[in-house]
């Protein structure tokens, strides 16, 4: 689901990457306002409460669509005085905002299950769901679950975790329609008796919705708290370095990850009876190599050169101090 501790880097140029999202994005927010519009209208004629509800959780990804619209730009730009870094901690707390949508909403699913089950134990009757209900609820899977794949395909492509969240709530949004599909054609076709299916089911799909969520805030939140990239991320990292001809040894590795790019700070250990050119090739080979494997484009490099004094090497070839 979540590609924030992919090794593989993306070849796509960051014009390319916004012009691509925003694309993506754009189908998807057209899609929803059809959706949404098709399951209120059909819910409303064909007396399915649970199938306006799905067309109102349709229409809240139209808040994430525009968040992505907006910030995936914002996002992609380049560096300037102000943010040296990039812009990419826009897209992480787009992702961040998409997670907690989805939480909100798998919340809001989940108590208006209970107290539709609540009123079915009480004995009152629910109206039967017509036809179009139940045709209506069997397109949106099909499209939302279309939805999830071409954005994620694209995401995924792209190297954008604010898309592939946004991938992520469509798929939600399928999962919330087959939950009305089940309750619909409970109601349908097992008497009064099977119309309690459709907030059961719904309040079971609200739990996956609300894991959903949680599982795409936590890389933002990681993100957002500048923890270090993914341990095997690290270990191809010191590989790469303690490989590199010329260094003797390294130490003060410091990782991140911005948006879709990666830091890296490191101090570079070499003999101390080269010259300052000679230094200061062999980092640009360290930086090339690093880049080479991780993407020009997707990775932020800093290193530091030291005189090496015989300093005792580790396991993964630094020093330690």
């Amino acid at each position: 689901m979540d590609n924030s501790n992919s090794i593989k880097h993306s070849s796509v140029t960051p014009e390319e990457a916004v012009k691509e999202a925003r694309h993506v994005t754009w189908v998807g927010f057209w899609c929803n306002a059809a959706l949404g519009t098709a399951k209120v209208i059909a819910g409303i004629v064909g007396r399915s409460g649970a199938l306006v509800a799905d067309g109102i959780h349709s229409f809240s990804d139209f808040i994430t669509d525009v968040i992505v619209l907006v910030m995936v730009g914002i996002a992609r730009r380049r560096p300037n005085a102000r943010y040296q870094y990039g812009h990419g901690k826009y897209e992480t707390f787009a992702t961040m905002l998409i997670a907690v949508a989805l939480i909100i909403v798998g919340i809001g699913i989940f108590i208006d299950g209970i107290k539709h089950v609540i009123l079915a134990l009480q004995g009152e009757a629910l109206a039967r769901p017509g036809w179009i209900a139940l045709i209506i609820c069997f397109a949106s899977i099909v499209i939302k679950e279309w939805l999830f794949r071409y954005t994620r395909r694209v995401g995924v492509r792209i190297q954008s975790g604010a898309v592939i969240a946004n991938a992520w709530h469509h798929r939600s949004d399928a999962f919330s329609s087959v939950a009305t599909l089940v309750g619909v054609a409970g109601a349908m076709f097992l008497g009064e008796n099977g119309r309690i299916l459709d907030p059961i089911a719904a309040m079971v799909v609200a739990i996956f919705i609300i894991i959903v969520g949680i599982k795409m805030a936590i890389p933002a939140i990681n993100e957002l708290l500048e923890v270090s990239l993914p341990e095997k991320m690290e270990d191809q990292i010191r590989h790469i370095i303690a490989e590199s001809e010329g260094v003797r040894t390294y130490h003060h590795l410091r990782t991140r990850r911005n948006g879709s790019k990666i830091i890296i700070e490191v101090h570079l250990k070499v003999d101390p009876d080269i010259t300052v050119e000679q230094g200061h090739s062999i980092a640009t080979e360290v930086e090339n190599k690093l880049k080479n494997d991780f993407g020009n484009e997707s990775a932020i490099i800093t290193t530091h050169i030291e005189p090496y004094r015989g300093e005792e090497l580790l396991r993964d070839g630094s020093c330690g101090a």
